[in-house]
Parts: C-alpha cells; structure tokens; sequence
C-alpha cells in the first residue's frame, strides 16, 4: 500500500474493510490479521498506527454509524410542522426501519465483554442523543400539549435508556418472546405521558431485529 495516502482515506479503508469482515465473520470471530488480510498490502504496523485495537476499530465503525444517525434525528427534530409527538413517531420509526440496523444486529458485537462498547452507547445516549435531539422534542411537545411531564430532560434521557439498552437485544440477549414483553411495557410507559407513538409494525420489526441478532450469534458460536 501506498505510504504517501491521505491519513482519512486509510482510516476509512480500515474501517470499510473491518465493516465488511464483522458482517461476514461476526465481530467475535474477526482476527486483526483478517482485517490486514484483506487491506491490499497494507502492514500492522500502519493499523496500529489508527487504532490500538480491534475493538478500537469497532468503536470507529460504532461512531460513523452514529454519525449517519444523528444526521437523520436532527432533520426530524427541525421539521416544522410536526408536533413534539408526530416527531418522537417519526424518529422512532425512522430508527428501528434504517438497513443499516440489519447490518448492526449481524455483526452482532458482544456487549457482555465489551464495557468500553458498552460504555460508549451509554455515554451517547445520556450526554448527545437525548438532550441534543430528545429533549428539545419533548419541550416542544408540552408546549403543543401533544407531550405531558414536568420532567423533560428525564422523560428524555429515560425513553432512550428503554429503547436503546434495556429493549437491546444484543445487551440482554433477549429473545423475541422477551422482546415482545418489554415492548409492551414500554408502550404502556409512553402512553402514560400521552404519547401513543409505538405500533405493531414497529414491535414485527424489533422481533426481526431481535431474530437478525439471535442468528447470528448462534452461527458464530459453532
């Protein structure tokens, strides 16, 4: 490989690379020597100049995903002639029906011996999502009467706790009977505060989520 190439243009190989290799062979069973293998001559020594790890790696191909996501919460968030309710709809549906979930659920990461992972999903949903795209939803629902609590910024920081840690299969190992379970719950939760925004066709598509992941991990345990 060439030494003279933009830093960026290497970093975002590595991570192409590494994407499409997690999908295939499940992060777990992904060798950092898989990754090089197929990086067309480029040496260990110019990955572990980028990255520590594989599971730094993993982080960065975390990160550019969210990246895109955010991208998507914040146009929902400045859409103007939704009410604070139609827009959490909308990111909710948005969220779980992007393909890019398809791809995420099949690399099918490890939570369980991954606290640096872990760590960061808490870290992004506590101090970015919710209050950069979340609660200035919710403030805008109660001013339109479509959203009802005293406490936005909790309101906010608990829905997406719910949502994106404790309905997450791929923390919990939950199956979809589990899944079912925990997504009625959190309907009856949101309804409490006027928000009727969760549906069947979004409960079918966690269930396939919930299946992608299951799959998968039972395919890269053999």
């Amino acid at each position: 490989m060439a030494r003279n190439k933009h830093p960026e243009e290497t970093i975002n190989l590595i991570l192409d690379v590494a994407f499409r290799r997690f999908m295939e062979k499940g992060y777990e069973h992904t060798s950092i020597q898989d990754i090089i293998d197929h990086l067309g001559g480029l040496s260990k020594g110019a990955i572990y100049h980028h990255f520590k790890s594989k599971e730094d790696i993993l982080m960065a191909v975390s990160d550019r995903m969210t990246a895109k996501s955010n991208q998507m919460l914040a146009a929902i968030r400045d859409c103007p002639g939704l009410s604070g309710k139609e827009k959490l709809k909308t990111i909710f549906k948005e969220s779980i029906n992007r393909p890019v979930q398809n791809d995420i659920f099949t690399v099918a990461p490890n939570f369980h011996s991954n606290s640096k992972l872990l760590s960061s999903l808490l870290h992004e949903t506590i101090e970015e999502a919710a209050p950069d795209y979340i609660l200035p939803i919710i403030e805008q629902g109660i001013e339109d009467c479509s959203v009802k609590t005293d406490y936005p910024k909790q309101l906010a920081e608990l829905i997406l706790l719910a949502a994106n840690v404790w309905m997450n299969p791929m923390i919990f190992d939950s199956s979809e009977k589990e899944t079912y379970c925990k997504f009625m719950v959190f309907d009856q939760m949101l309804r409490g505060f006027g928000l009727d925004i969760v549906d069947k066709e979004m409960l079918e598509r966690l269930q396939e989520l919930t299946s992608i992941y299951t799959k998968s991990r039972q395919s890269s345990a053999r």
